[in-house]
């Protein structure tokens, strides 16, 4: 969508974001309870960042049995307010993987990036988290990809990846993601 809108087309947000979510077929997916379990049993705050609005997130969310294991969401309308000022001067529109973007997710979320896990499954989302400063981990990857902490085939492995996220105190959990020169793959 920002592409479009820097090459000068312009379109309503809400329509767009109802056009292509609305023919998503939202009802082959199925709770997770092993995903559920996992973010309930996790003691750090948790905050979907979404490039999609919030409409898209909690009926995926609530599909998924998972609506009230996240603090927050935030999605393509917390980082892109109704301009108030004329079209033309309409400011960029941010989305992952823009820098611009973590780092407006960062300061809605009041976020220490030092103290924090970013979990993907885009290479290039991946890659703009570790340039703001997040400790990062690719997942649906067997693989590590530029700027990736860990690997994970499976966000369900995560345990296995990081298990000091349920075992650790704070001080040890910091020290934890502070060693973002040792990676770690998963497979699952």
């Amino acid at each position: 969508m920002p592409k479009f809108q820097v090459l000068g087309y312009e379109f309503d947000n809400d329509e767009f974001h109802a056009y292509a979510h609305g023919r998503l077929p939202y009802e082959t997916l199925r709770p997770d309870p092993v995903l559920r379990n996992l973010l309930l049993a996790m003691p750090q705050r948790k905050i979907i960042f979404t490039n999609a609005d919030k409409a898209h997130a909690l009926q995926v969310l609530k599909r998924l049995a998972l609506e009230d294991c996240f603090e927050g969401i935030i999605c393509f309308e917390a980082l892109n307010h109704p301009p108030l000022q004329p079209p033309a001067l309409k400011s960029p529109i941010l989305c992952k993987p823009s820098l611009e973007a973590f780092e407006a997710a960062i300061r809605v979320a009041n976020l220490d990036p030092k103290k924090t896990i970013f979990f993907d499954d885009s290479a290039r989302n991946i890659a703009s988290g570790k340039a703001a400063g997040l400790h990062t981990v690719i997942v649906g990857n067997s693989a590590l990809v530029p700027g990736a902490d860990h690997a994970l085939r499976s966000i369900h492995n995560i345990k296995e990846a990081i298990p000091e996220i349920w075992d650790g105190d704070e001080e040890q959990m910091e020290q934890v993601i502070q060693a973002a020169a040792v990676e770690t793959v998963v497979l699952a």
